[in-house]
Order: C-alpha cells, then structure tokens, then sequence
C-alpha cells in the first residue's frame, strides 16, 4: 500500500513538472490566427500610402527629353567645383529638398509650395502642374522619400530606426526589421505612434493575434512612425519566469514537500 501511494504521489509530481514545461498559451503566440476568416477591404486603400511630413528629405526631379535644358532649371543642382574635379566638364549633381517645419519646399522658377500632407503621387502631380506650361510636351516629374524612417521600441531583438528605400513598410515587415518579437513581446498589445502633418500625434493598439489588422490604416506605416511592443507581466516584474510558470513551481515545490513528509510519516 505504501508502496503504491508513493508511486501515485510521484507520477502527479512529474505530470505537474511537465505541465510547467508545456503550460505556455499558445494562443497568445501565432500571428494572424483567424486568417482563414479574413476578408480583404478596399476600405483601406486610400489611406495606405505614406504622406510627406515637415522635416522629410525628398528627391524631387523634373526631367524631358526633348528640353533637358528647361527641364533642368526646375531641378535643384549643386554647383560643381572645378577645383576639386579638376575638370570644367563634370556633371553638376541634383540636391535633395528639406521640407520645412510648415510643410513647405522651395522649387527653382516656381517658388515655394505646399507639399506636407500629400501623398507622393499627390505631390509628383501638384509639381507637374506648377512645371507643365514650359513644355511642349510635358515633363516626367518624380518625387521620392530620401530617409523615410520608422522606429522599432519594445520587446524586439533588435530596437532601432530603420530606413526603408521604397517609402513603403507595414507593421509585420517593421518587427521582422527588428528580428521580430522577443518572448516577453505582448503580440495583443503593439503600439503604434502617429504624427500627422500637422503635428497632432495619437496612439493606436494593434492585436497581432487578428488577422483584422491587415484592414486597419496603422498596419501600413507613415513615415517617422514608431511601433512599440508591450512587455508582459513577467518581463514587467523583471523575473526570468512568467508568472504562472512562477505558480505551477510554487504547487510543485509543495507537492514534493507534501511527499516527503508523506513518507515521512509512513515509513
């Protein structure tokens, strides 16, 4: 009889330690769970492209074939220092535009315009509108993000500012830029922090757990957007286990102390 109860007390003990080896929720892992139920929107379209912001560097280029000359007055051209080429043959080299704390650029021949706000094909039209009447045939006119950049806070393996070339980033390609997600990141709970052109800044929670996210207008990033990923409670209180790992080593603990003097009492 003895015998057995010892074997009994000593299988719970091992179940319980097991248990704690294997008692984190999945559910709070995978991204994305319920994407079988997910149903694309056009909702989201208009609101997908990143918008140019006070402070933004931007390559504005104004270009025709048939009249590179007239063409490149609206381009902004760094002066070309023959001294330090050593020929009067080099090519001058187009500079970037800075817009300013008002969400201003200054063009050469067309002054300064408003271009905060805009979306880069709003903004490539707006220029070629101002640029138009000094062709014949009209000018091909392209406007592109220099340092479009966005932060990674948090609970990733690698936090930073990360400078995307093509102006374009959304939340998963963000963390995947910071190595993803360390196990202490709180996937129900990103932050996502927002600056409009006109300075207004909001805060917005993302559930990367619903697949729904890929509808909102903050899985798309803006640019200077900074995404923060929660800690959990575990990471929170600085300890190396979470909390209900904490609890089933606490039953453990006991149990074992219960057993011992189980067969303390027995033998």
């Amino acid at each position: 009889m003895k015998r057995l109860f010892k074997k009994n007390i000593a299988f719970l003990a091992l179940a319980l330690l097991l248990a704690v080896t294997s008692c984190t929720s999945y559910k709070k892992v995978p991204y994305l769970q319920n994407s079988q139920e997910f149903k694309d929107s056009a909702a989201i379209a208009g609101v997908s492209e990143p918008r140019i912001m006070p402070h933004d560097l931007l390559n504005i280029t104004v270009i025709n074939s048939q009249d590179q000359l007239t063409a490149m007055s609206y381009n902004l051209i760094s002066p070309v220092d023959a001294s330090r080429t050593g020929s009067t043959y080099s090519q001058p080299t187009l500079q970037n535009y800075l817009v300013d704390s008002n969400g201003y650029v200054e063009i050469p021949n067309v002054g300064t315009i408003h271009i905060a706000g805009l979306t880069i094909p709003e903004a490539e039209a707006l220029v070629l509108e101002k640029v138009k009447h000094a062709f014949s045939v009209p000018p091909v006119v392209t406007v592109n993000f220099v340092d479009f950049k966005v932060s990674v806070l948090g609970e990733v393996t690698a936090p930073g500012t990360y400078t995307v070339k093509n102006g374009k980033v959304n939340v998963l390609q963000a963390l995947a830029l910071a190595k993803d997600m360390t196990i202490y990141g709180m996937r129900e709970n990103v932050k996502v922090i927002r600056e409009d052109a006109n300075g207004k800044k909001e805060i917005h929670e993302l559930d990367l757990n619903d697949a729904s996210i890929l509808n909102s207008p903050y899985y798309n990033l803006q640019q200077n957007d900074i995404v923060y990923v929660t800690p959990n409670k575990s990471k929170a209180k600085n300890s190396d286990v979470g909390s209900t790992t904490s609890l089933w080593f606490s039953a453990t603990s006991i149990l074992i102390s219960l057993t011992s003097l189980m067969y303390n009492i027995l033998k």
